[in-house]
């Protein structure tokens, strides 16, 4: 009996299939944990590029709306330098200087998306214009501005100050 002692026991074959079991479920586990932590880490990737373009897109809008604010407030600045360049005078000097002072403001407004609307001989856009008046005209069609009183602003689509315009028709 002392030889049988020494002698390695060999496993029966239920005893090699249980371990092999255990490790296929562990496998299958760790897979599954895999694959729901690839799931989570795309979606905290997606909900972060969400966030990303949300806080690009406020900051946009809260620049717009700041930008909106300050050319708000020079607008009247504008509508007195026009007023001046209209002005009969007959110091051709000044009036040149008021032109280029109008042109430069004009030019950099520009530069930061500023655009004057277009309002005569378009039509009626409620959107864009304040009609102050209504008239007949026979050289003009339906709904067809016939003159501007105060001229209109716009950044991208957000209307800054609208047209005040007398509408034909």
């Amino acid at each position: 009996m002392e030889e049988n002692e020494n002698v390695e026991k060999v496993p029966e074959a239920n005893e090699v299939q249980q371990p092999k079991n255990e490790l296929e479920e562990k496998i299958a586990i760790l897979e599954k944990e895999a694959e729901e932590t690839s799931d989570r880490l795309k979606r905290i990737m997606a909900e972060f590029e969400n966030y990303k373009k949300r806080n690009l897109k406020e900051k946009e809008m809260q620049y717009n709306s700041i930008l909106a604010d300050v050319i708000n407030s020079l607008l009247p600045v504008i509508d007195n330098l026009e007023k001046a360049v209209t002005a009969e005078t007959q110091d051709t000097q000044y009036k040149q200087g008021v032109e280029m002072v109008l042109k430069q403001l004009l030019d950099v407004l520009e530069g930061f998306g500023v655009k004057k609307i277009e309002a005569v001989g378009k039509p009626f856009d409620p959107e864009l214009h304040d009609a102050i008046s209504h008239v007949e005209d026979e050289n003009l069609g339906e709904q067809i501005v016939k003159e501007e009183f105060r001229t209109g602003y716009i950044i991208g689509d957000k209307v800054i100050r609208h047209s005040m315009v007398i509408v034909a028709n």
